[in-house]
């Protein structure tokens, strides 16, 4: 079949969100000629929600994608206007930076680094459908897009990272109109075309809170939040951020504010059938904690600004698709907001999704060579969980351009590697939104060392700079080096019996930091460490013996992870393996063993069988 192309790139990304600028500068840094399109080139990397950047758990993925050599991370931390390190009062495994940032600043520090990368183009346009050519043998391969003007892109792979924008409808009270976000229209053509190309879809739900003006506020009525007096940063590549940080504010709902919300119950979308879509588990509705939570007396809510030149405040915790009226009522119920003015309203959004299930690891679509797709299009919710998949997704429509062997995290490597797992063995009847608790290896998972874990492979694949990775190998050589200075540098005599044992194992009692230690050897050094190193070295050694533990756990994992089953394994006629979990196993095609163990429905017997069939020599039907 013969098409009639205006312009020619390696890889088309269609969607300027967090995932789709990940996906074109991982492509781009790759070597490829590259084309972003969107639909509106003023609102690339626009924040649609809260305009702050990790969290618990997200502050991993974004460490990881830095540490793979994504921007989210220094962009981040580039525009960030409070930054504070949170579960600092648990162990290491769990601490997970965040920021609040300047809305506007990130939208335009994210675009000046997408326009100084030379392979990569930014192009206003609505992607309208897909051109997809079948072969002789019956395969379905992407050749481009067709542009809602007719124009016809060509392109060796194509990323979808579209967002909440596949036939988007926005819900305020009784009112409902088409929309990917507000202000903004829907992605409609494409969202069909999808659904034509046989993809199984569902329909999500997300929301939003309202806006207010912050000069309409009584700010003495709230308790201020600050930053950490020393800032942590996203990136590795980030040596310190130094500028002055700005106050949150912790706010409660009232009584009064559960009696406007329990009457107007009926004219909530969400409870009257007007919406479909399944919405955030871990991040409900204000209506929807008000029924679910009747014992709460009172919600937490959290006013953050949205930039440093503008009077624009979010309520972090009041997200509602009520109508205007109500959501003013509540907005006024709270102490402190009696006379506060909305300057927008808060809305909730439907939007269509694409069964995860319908990818393989590397987010390309099983059924269409040349296909990838990755963010909240895959059943996810967040801006950081977007970014890994478009971070895994442009890597990887790279590399299929290049014809390279793709890249996979597996679930020891990352919290990615979890993330992509989940949903490409599971799928999701939810927007999926990642937690610390989702890690088998959480102490193995840390984010002080998601560079040692990931960086090498970013710099393989030509996403790390040579400078950059130069600089890791000498951060690992210090923190290498200190810990074998401590293991070799004996104590003063410790108590009654003068025992002196070595640093190293003085390290290990919980009281001892290893600050109070570092005077002791720092003749011993040939540099002077950074808080970094030192951080890495103390609780490597605080946590030695569960990372033993873990390392045990990890290598069992990894074994079953390299048992591979062939793409064209045949599951039907396994004596023992019943029809449905025949059905789920041809449904899903898992590629390794490990993978169809987390299927859910797959039992550990059938896992056996399936073992066995393997070790025996799989069949495999013809492709």
């Amino acid at each position: 079949m013969a098409f009639s192309f205006t312009e020619s790139y390696d890889v088309v990304i269609v969607g300027a969100g967090h995932a789709g600028c990940e996906a074109a500068m991982a492509c781009a840094r790759m070597g490829l000629n590259t084309v972003l399109a969107t639909m509106n080139l003023d609102l690339v990397a626009q924040m649609s929600c809260n305009p702050a950047v990790g969290g618990i758990a997200k502050g991993h993925l974004v460490r990881e994608v830095d540490a793979l050599g994504g921007i989210m991370g220094e962009v981040t931390d580039a525009v960030g206007i409070q930054f504070r390190l949170l579960n600092t009062s648990r162990g290491p495994a769990v601490w997970s930076p965040r920021a609040q940032c300047d809305k506007k600043q990130y939208r335009i520090k994210m675009r000046q680094v997408l326009e100084s990368e030379p392979r990569l183009k930014i192009k206003q346009a609505e992607v309208a459908d897909l051109v997809i050519e079948t072969t002789d043998v019956g395969k379905r391969v992407l050749r481009g897009v067709r542009l809602r003007d007719g124009r016809l892109v060509e392109a060796g792979a194509v990323v979808i990272t579209t967002g909440t924008f596949l036939n988007g409808l926005i819900h305020v009270g009784e009112t409902t109109y088409p929309a990917g976000r507000s202000g903004e229209p829907p992605s409609e053509l494409l969202g069909e075309g999808l659904k034509r190309l046989g993809l199984r879809t569902s329909r999500l739900k997300t929301g939003t809170p309202p806006r207010l003006d912050a000069r309409s506020i009584d700010w003495s009525k709230f308790q201020p939040q600050h930053g950490d007096p020393v800032p942590t940063p996203f990136s590795f590549r980030t040596k310190s951020i130094d500028r002055e940080q700005v106050p949150c504010y912790i706010a409660y709902t009232t009584p009064e504010t559960h009696r406007i919300l329990q009457e107007s119950i009926p004219r909530s979308p969400l409870y009257s059938g007007q919406i479909t879509g399944v919405g955030p588990r871990y991040c409900p509705s204000i209506e929807d904690k008000i029924v679910k939570f009747p014992d709460k007396t009172r919600h937490q809510l959290f006013l953050e600004p949205e930039g440093l030149d503008t009077n624009e405040i979010y309520i972090n915790g009041m997200s509602t698709s009520m109508p205007i009226e109500v959501q003013t009522a509540v907005v006024h119920s709270i102490v402190g907001l009696e006379r506060a003015e909305m300057i927008r309203p808060g809305y909730a959004i439907e939007y269509d999704s694409v069964d995860a299930r319908e990818l393989d690891r590397t987010l390309q679509v099983k059924s269409i060579r040349g296909l990838f797709l990755g963010g909240q299009i895959n059943g996810t919710s967040g801006y950081e969980e977007a970014a890994c998949q478009g971070l895994m997704a442009g890597i990887n429509a790279g590399r299929y351009v290049q014809c390279k062997e793709p890249v996979l995290l597996d679930r020891t490597q990352g919290y990615t590697g979890i993330l992509i797992d989940d949903l490409v063995a599971k799928g999701t009847n939810e927007p999926y939104r990642m937690f610390t608790s989702r890690a088998e290896f959480r102490l193995h998972l840390r984010i002080d060392n998601a560079d040692r874990r990931l960086t090498p492979i970013g710099h393989e694949i030509g996403l790390i700079k040579d400078a950059d990775y130069r600089d890791f190998l000498t951060k690992q050589e210090h923190i290498v080096e200190l810990a074998e200075v401590l293991a070799r540098t004996a104590s003063a005599p410790l108590g009654p019996d003068g025992d002196r044992p070595m640093l190293a194992q003085l390290l290990k009692r919980p009281e001892v930091r290893i600050t109070e230690l570092l005077p002791l050897v720092s003749g011993k050094l040939g540099f002077e460490p950074s808080m970094a190193e030192m951080q890495a070295v103390e609780i490597e050694l605080k946590y030695e013996g569960y990372l033993v533990q873990q390392d045990r756990q990890i290598a069992r994992l990894k074994r079953s992870e390299s048992v591979r089953i062939p793409a064209a394994f045949e599951y039907v006629g396994i004596p023992g393996l019943s029809r449905e979990i025949t059905e789920t196993l041809g449904r899903v095609r898992p590629s390794t063993l490990g993978q169809a163990s987390r299927i859910p429905g797959v039992t550990p017997v059938a896992i056996m069988l399936l073992q066995l069939q393997l070790q025996n020599g799989p069949t495999c039907r013809v492709a």
